[in-house]
């Protein structure tokens, strides 16, 4: 905790002094030092992002950037707007703050930091954006934009990967600066997604921020707009978000379309960013093809699609049982999926029906507003793959609305039952493994370790194995599904089957460059049986 207290208080700073420098340029959301951090977040995710097309965004960037922060953070005095916080609610803000701080850190436990949010920094920091990189390992393809932003501050800043704690911290400050004092019952629950850089925290707090915006009445739609893409491109599935804005500056601000024009230049960025990893526009969906050249195979998209659709079902059925189902046996199937994912999945579509009818009663323009959005997001989600962690946001939206005018007192009593809630459970795991065993994360929380009062605690394994195919030699984590700290390149076993099935396998376009990128392409017979001796490795060694 000592460790990542320090972290967080150079990376407040930092985000705070180059929020300043940009808002003399673009303005801010609001007034206020939550207001700055967050422009600061906004700006060096969006210049990172086009300095990673170029070069690593390794500590190299990250020195300058930091001391530029810094150096405007003490010229311009903003240490003495933090006093300002401190003064009106300075041992909530404290309290809130040493919950979060101990929360995030506790070792990672969601298996897509392995997996996902580890391998794609450790690309990001190494090498940049890599052209084509879906085709090494699919799941790099999508390189969030707030993975490229966690890469920024990963050299020394944040070794420990917890900016998701850090925009907790601001989270708590802009609580308290604009009042909003349902938003402070959020936090607890968030502190589940603290220990890593999943993007589903920012996502959910950031969209929060905006909605709570829009509904005080700020009409700063550009900003308004910007960020609701920049939330966009982080995750996709909150297309709910720049929808909601779109319809509020049409219908409620009136507001004219040269204000549309920094968030669709977010967009335009998003969707070059995706071209060049992915090879179409947004990840995984194979829309818009422009032909180019290190697209991925077909097959490999035809994989990740059915692999989609067994995961509605939380892989409960095989591809071809829920090709089987008819419309009835669909619907009632996502009902009665064992364990907790089928309460979830009724829960969720019990509070649409119940927002829909509140909205049809209150018949507020925003209201309505909100719940087309909503439903919007909500059909996308339910036609593509109806896992309930892409809709998990909905329930915050709509638990906001419904209680947004709850008392400072109240909120603050329901913070502290559910931050001892939350606190025990990722201190003493056992309770949750034993009732709720279908909570499959769960299953991976390791509890509190007394090193966790000076460092945050983190994973390190590094076992792995070499091989070669063709013109790429690669590494696969040795007797370990994921390659979160395996060298680069690496491939997970996983996909490593996926192009043996598929009779393709990824190649360096320029065998001495990785940073030029991948491409697929058809296996010789002589490669192919170089394959088979690489996955009989694989399965004796994970014997």
């Amino acid at each position: 905790m000592m460790l990542l207290f320090l972290s967080s208080a150079l990376i407040l700073s930092v985000l705070a002094g180059w929020g300043k420098i940009l808002e003399s340029f673009f303005g801010s959301l609001y007034r206020g030092v939550s207001g700055s951090i967050l422009t600061g977040i906004l700006g060096l995710g969006l210049i990172w992002t086009v300095l990673a097309f170029f070069i690593p965004i390794n500590i190299y960037v990250e020195i300058p950037f930091v001391a530029a922060g810094i150096l405007f953070f003490f010229k311009k005095k903003l240490y003495l707007e933090f006093f300002e916080v401190s003064k009106k609610d300075g041992l909530l803000t404290g309290i809130a703050s040493l919950v979060i701080l101990y929360g995030g850190s506790f070792y990672p436990y969601i298996l897509d930091h392995f997996g996902y949010y580890f391998p794609t920094i450790k690309w990001l920091t190494e090498f940049g954006l890599v052209k084509g990189i879906s085709n090494l390992d699919f799941t790099l393809g999508q390189m969030s934009v707030w993975h490229i932003f966690q890469a920024g501050f990963s050299g020394f800043s944040d070794p420990f990967l917890r900016i998701n704690t850090i925009l907790l911290l601001v989270y708590t400050l802009y609580i308290v600066e604009r009042k909003s004092w349902i938003q402070l019952c959020f936090i607890p629950v968030l502190l589940l997604f603290s220990q890593s850089p999943s993007p589903d925290l920012p996502v959910i707090t950031l969209s929060l921020i905006i909605l709570n915006e829009i509904i005080s009445g700020n009409k700063n739609t550009a900003l308004l707009f910007a960020w609701s893409v920049f939330v966009f491109s982080m995750k996709p599935t909150m297309i709910w978000l720049p929808v909601l804005v779109f319809l509020c500056s049409v219908f409620i601000f009136k507001s004219n379309y040269r204000h549309w024009i920094p968030g669709i230049g977010i967009l335009l960025l998003f969707f070059i960013k995706n071209l060049w990893t992915f090879g179409y526009p947004v990840f995984p969906v194979a829309v818009a093809d422009f032909e180019l050249s290190w697209k991925p195979n077909p097959e490999v998209l035809k994989i990740s699609s059915q692999y989609a659709v067994q995961k509605t079902y939380d892989m409960q059925y095989t591809y071809e049982e829920i090709q089987q189902f008819s419309s009835y046996d669909s619907v009632r199937n996502w009902f009665s999926l064992e364990g907790i994912k089928s309460k979830i999945n009724i829960i969720f579509i019990l509070s649409l029906i119940l927002f829909t009818t509140f909205a049809f009663i209150k018949r507020k323009k925003i209201i309505s507003l909100i719940c087309i959005s909503l439903l919007i997001k909500s059909v996308l989600v339910l036609a593509f793959s109806a896992q309930y962690r892409f809709f998990m946001d909905v329930f915050f939206v709509i638990f906001f609305i419904f209680f947004t005018h709850i008392s400072k007192r109240n909120s603050i009593v329901f913070f502290s039952v559910l931050s001892l809630l939350i606190t025990g459970i990722l201190s003493c795991p056992d309770s949750i493994q034993y009732y709720f065993p279908s909570f499959k994360p769960g299953n991976f929380m390791a509890g509190f370790r007394k090193e966790q009062f000076y460092k945050p605690s983190v994973y390190h394994y590094n076992r792995f194995e070499t091989f070669r195919t063709g013109n790429l030699k690669f590494n696969i984590s040795k007797n370990y599904p994921f390659n979160f700290d395996t060298p680069l390149p690496a491939i997970s076993s996983g996909y490593i089957l996926d192009d043996a099935q598929t009779g393709i396998f990824p190649q360096s376009i320029d065998e001495k460059n990785i940073k030029k990128g991948f491409v697929w392409k058809k296996m010789t017979s002589q490669e192919k049986k170089e394959l088979e001796k690489i996955i009989n490795t694989i399965k004796n060694t994970n014997q």
